[in-house]
């Protein structure tokens, strides 16, 4: 699935503050339990198993958690630039600002890696992430990820 699938407007946040990645991953999981009616401990733990086998924090100041969940009908995407970046255990040791929870149906293998190569190819792209780090609001955030997803997809 591509970014514009899996995205909607409330599933972005700008500014988000967080101390620390044990709060942020629980911050996100509340999120997405509201936004998709799923219990937020299920989808923190499962976020939290994945971190264990090694971090999503991929470098360049970004994060892509991801998990799959029973009880999850659809991919679900969930985007927040936090305020002030924090660390995240990156690849690289450098704090993270940009963050893409990935939730998928618990049976969606090859949806899920497909959903999981077009978010990373997507915050891959520095351009991007500075059009993402320059954006103010929420919906300007939405609209450089969409308009980028359109843009992969062309």
């Amino acid at each position: 699935m591509e970014l514009v699938d899996l995205l909607r407007p409330n599933r972005v946040a700008a500014g988000l503050k967080a101390p620390n990645k044990k709060q942020l991953l629980e911050h996100l999981a509340r999120w997405a339990g509201r936004e998709i009616g799923h219990a937020p401990d299920p989808i923190f733990e499962t976020v939290m198993l994945r971190e264990r086998l090694g971090t999503t924090g991929v470098g360049q100041g970004v994060a892509v958690p991801h998990a799959r969940l029973p009880g999850v009908c659809e991919a679900a995407g969930f985007f927040a630039r936090l305020d002030p970046p924090i660390d995240f255990l990156a690849i690289d040791g450098e704090p993270v600002d940009l963050v893409f929870l990935l939730l998928t149906p618990q049976e969606a293998g090859v949806e899920h890696l497909k959903s999981l190569a077009n978010v990373s190819r997507a915050l891959r792209d520095p351009g991007m992430c500075a059009r993402l780090r320059g954006a103010e609001t929420a919906d300007a955030l939405y609209a450089v990820l969409i308009g980028l997803a359109r843009s992969f997809a062309a």
